[in-house]
């Protein structure tokens, strides 16, 4: 116990034995300040000093802008905008992937590499797929009989005569036809010489189905009418409504011109298809 006491005063001894720290002028020795240490008072300063050192190493580190120049750290605006960059970055890959699509697909129409044009609507798949070399457009024998019977069963019938709509078919262009309808020759439609760039018009109310380019036929536009009508316009400059749009009568839906390959000169070529049969327009629509 003796002991322990002993090393315990010397300690304490140690601990409060005072110092003196002076500062001197090193050319006069003249004395400027001075401070009277013993070594608790530097072990506690030091102590203070270290905590402090720490504390405000941690707040400039965790709450100041300053954490951003230390290495690891980096700053939430910088990963906000580093996430908002990935996200732009993968909309453009889209839009990229997309492009690439579309150029393909031009390039195979502008290289003529094109095989089928596949439309939604049964008439016009039927219509396509007919071998017109094999058609026989008059009607058998059978046939007008049976016309002949229902129509004079339906010639008094109060149901049917009112119930009629009349249907009014515009002329698409103004302009002189160069070649007529002529089925012996498998050319279902009439060709129209006009201006070029002069508006092509919608023959009658009705939606469009189909609105682009064919490699043989250039620009074209087919329109679904009423009563099972469909109206073709092929060889336009341009197209001004695109498939699924609703288009009035007179309405401008391209523009004459003379693109696809079976093009001579600005014209415009304009079909009309009755229940997936071609039928001769100038029976209803006076082009001159």
């Amino acid at each position: 116990m003796a002991e322990k006491e002993k090393r315990a005063k010397k300690i304490r001894k140690k601990l409060l034995h005072k110092y003196r720290l002076v500062v001197l002028n090193e050319d006069t020795f003249e004395e400027r300040f001075s401070f009277k240490l013993n070594r608790l008072n530097v072990f506690v300063f030091s102590t203070v000093f270290a905590v402090f050192l720490i504390t405000v190493t941690t707040v400039i580190i965790a709450f100041t802008p300053l954490r951003e120049y230390i290495p690891g750290y980096s700053s939430t605006a910088l990963k906000l905008k580093a996430t908002e960059l990935t996200f732009k970055t993968d909309s453009l890959q889209q839009v990229i992937n997309v492009n690439e699509q579309y150029l393909a697909s031009i390039r195979k129409v502008l290289t003529g590499d094109v095989k089928t044009v596949v439309f939604n609507k049964d008439s016009i798949i039927e219509a396509a797929k007919v071998d017109f070399s094999k058609l026989n457009l008059a009607a058998s024998k059978q046939d007008s009989i049976l016309r002949e019977r229902v129509q004079q069963e339906d010639k008094y019938n109060p149901l049917t005569g009112p119930a009629e709509v009349s249907f009014v078919l515009f002329a698409p262009v103004k302009g002189t036809i160069s070649e007529g309808y002529n089925p012996k020759e498998k050319h279902f439609a009439v060709d129209i010489v006009t201006v070029k760039d002069a508006p092509v018009k919608a023959t009658a109310d009705g939606t469009i189905i189909f609105a682009e380019w064919t490699a043989d036929t250039g620009y074209v536009v087919i329109i679904e009418h009423a009563n099972n009508l469909i109206s073709v316009y092929k060889h336009n400059a341009s197209l001004s409504k695109e498939q699924g749009e609703l288009v009035k009568a007179g309405e401008v839906v391209a523009t004459a011109g003379n693109t696809g390959d079976l093009s001579t000169g600005p014209h415009l070529h304009f079909e009309l298809w009755r229940d997936g049969y071609p039928i001769n327009p100038t029976n209803f629509i006076d082009f001159d």
